[in-house]
């Protein structure tokens, strides 16, 4: 059985530089669903804009409308019925919750959980005008954030990076271009930091890390995610880091504080092992258990807000830098990738530890 999507109104006003149809052509897009034919199809008001969530809550239920103040937003018909669901959204009137069609209130649902972006959240549904769209711009924006993640992406970046994101949108620069200008500037930064110009490599890559948020930020808002932007993206986000630390350890020579050759081959040895370990920790963590080992418990996520990854790492360089020690602050580096390293070394094991207890290993966001 194949399911598609129909608009149904008109509606002139544009989010994220999308007029209404096309927005909703991206989203059955991304979602599998066919555009204006199929067995079943959800028949979608143009009048109001909706996070992704609400439509594939509309796609998996039949003969349900998901409601704003009694009128139909998305309902899901057999092909061949629904007018007056239609006539409903077309008129802006209520749907009669009698009739075949149950009708059920948005606000019912309360928070719904995204696996994708680790959080739980209410869902926007708004009606969509020129006086709204700033206000559901906002919202869809901090939508498309994850809940778990550093300190600087969580709480410092997104006033900025909304309003880069939504420059990019009114001009129509895409994620990739986005993602393209953002590799430039880290690479600028590796090479300021080998130089041993800090304070300019911070600058390049403190830009490089509010981009790199943008980037994706633009991708889930316009609903232009894609394999290759995907692998372009995390493909730098996965090297980039242990490069630009090694260039901060070999640039303190043209500062004038070199690390002892010793010292330098432990830092590295501690920064390179600490880092790949990590990772596979991470990976391992969600092939046994099936959920990111930052949403397992609060206290998972709380650390996620500081563990060794690259924006926390920076706070660590910056202040070493503020106080004049570079050398200092790539040696702290290390230090905090081991206990980090550690520390989800022991949450794994105790995560293995609980199942064979008996226990399910669930994310506290369920």
């Amino acid at each position: 059985m194949t399911i598609g999507i129909v608009p149904v109104g008109r509606n002139a006003t544009k989010l994220w530089g999308l007029a209404p149809e096309e927005r909703l052509r991206r989203l059955a897009r991304a979602q599998g669903l066919e555009w204006e034919s199929g067995d079943e199809l959800v028949l979608a008001n143009v009048d109001y804009a909706f996070d992704p969530a609400w439509l594939k809550l509309a796609a998996a239920e039949p003969d349900r409308a998901i409601a704003r103040g009694g009128v139909p937003v998305l309902a899901r018909v057999a092909a061949g019925r629904g007018d007056d669901v239609r006539r409903a959204m077309e008129e802006g009137t209520k749907l009669d919750p009698s009739g075949e069609i149950a009708v059920v209130e948005a606000d019912s649902f309360g928070e719904l959980e995204n696996h994708a972006l680790r959080k739980r959240e209410r869902p926007f549904m708004e009606r969509l005008t020129w006086a709204t769209r700033p206000m559901i711009e906002r919202r869809s924006y901090y939508a498309s954030y994850k809940g778990v993640t550093d300190l600087l992406t969580k709480y410092l970046w997104p006033e900025w990076a909304f309003h880069l994101t939504r420059l990019a949108a009114r001009i129509g620069l895409s994620p990739n271009a986005v993602t393209t200008i953002g590799a430039v500037l880290c690479a600028l930064a590796a090479v300021a930091f080998w130089q041993g110009w800090y304070w300019s490599g911070i600058a390049a890559g403190f830009v490089f890390m509010v981009l790199d948020t943008v980037d994706g930020k633009l991708a889930r808002c316009t609903i232009t995610s894609s394999w290759w932007g995907n692998v372009f993206d995390h493909g730098i986000d996965l090297v980039h880091p242990l490069i630009w630390w090694w260039a901060w350890a070999e640039g303190l020579h043209n500062y004038g504080r070199p690390l002892a050759p010793d010292m330098f081959a432990g830092v590295m040895i501690v920064l390179v092992a600490g880092y790949v370990v990590q990772r596979l920790i991470e990976g391992a963590f969600i092939l046994q258990f099936g959920i990111h080992i930052h949403v397992w418990r609060k206290l998972d996520s709380d650390f996620r807000l500081v563990t060794a990854r690259r924006n926390p790492n920076m706070v660590i360089l910056v202040a070493a830098l503020a106080a004049g020690r570079p050398d200092q602050g790539i040696v702290a580096v290390a230090a905090w990738t081991l206990l980090s390293c550690l520390f989800h070394l022991i949450r794994l094991l105790q995560a293995w530890l609980d199942r064979a207890r008996g226990h399910p290993i669930e994310s506290w966001l369920s």
